[in-house]
């Protein structure tokens, strides 16, 4: 019994040792080499979004940063990621569109390993739920305007939404502050890199039924409205 219990033993430590070696090490070792972009890098550029939310909102957005810029964009991505992780966001929307289940028809192009290679997508912000729609693709998805809405009423927008409303984000005269500018800067860099892919399942207009098809009485069915998106559609799907 004993020499049972030894084997185990030696059997269960090696076994641990093996997956820190495995799934702890290993990864370090196999990427320790892998160039990992700043945000300066990734700033140099300033997305269209960006650019218009000084148009949108030009006294907001003088007083939180001054104009679009390098700088200004910068600060606008981290100050919104960090809002973003505080308010708990990424616990209903992911930020990883998977290879199965034809999500790349719901939310755009699979993601790849060198988009998370960089210090804005670091620690990955891949969910526990979708809850809401994934956002890495969320770039130019919708306007400044309709994250502000969305923002502020979810369901103005998105009539079946469960996502809570934030009017913190907003001052009494209902107008955005820093913090609302930065999630909407944040939100709509998300995928940016990326050029936009093929149409999803909710850019697809139906083409009506042959004559005859679809009703009892013989007549053309009217094509059924597809929703607007969401990330999911206007009606957000749950």
């Amino acid at each position: 019994m004993e020499r049972f219990g030894a084997s185990f033993l030696i059997a269960g430590v090696v076994t641990f040792f093996l997956g820190f070696f495995l799934q702890g090490v290993m990864p370090v070792l196999t990427l320790r080499n892998a160039h990992i972009a700043t945000i300066a890098e990734l700033t140099r550029t300033v997305t269209p979004e960006f650019t218009q939310l000084a148009d949108d909102y030009p006294e907001e957005f003088r007083r939180a940063f001054g104009t679009p810029s390098s700088e200004s964009f910068a600060k606008a991505l981290t100050t919104g990621k960090a809002i973003y992780i505080a308010e708990a966001c990424w616990h209903c929307h992911s930020q990883f569109v998977r290879p199965v289940s034809k999500e790349n028809l719901r939310f755009g192009p699979v993601s790849t390993p060198e988009e998370y290679q960089n210090e804005m997508n670091l620690p990955h912000l891949f969910g526990t739920r979708r809850v809401g729609p994934d956002l890495i693709r969320q770039a130019g998805v919708h306007s400044n305007d309709w994250h502000m809405a969305h923002l502020f009423d979810p369901r103005s927008v998105a009539p079946y939404s469960v996502m809570p409303a934030y009017p913190w984000f907003f001052d009494a005269e209902k107008r955005p502050t820093e913090r609302a500018l930065a999630v909407v800067a944040y939100l709509q860099w998300l995928g940016s890199w990326v050029e936009k892919g093929p149409a999803t399942i909710y850019d697809v207009v139906p083409a009506a039924l042959p004559a005859g098809a679809g009703d009892a009485g013989g007549g053309n069915a009217a094509p059924a409205e597809q929703p607007k998106e969401e990330g999911w559609g206007d009606a957000e799907l749950q």
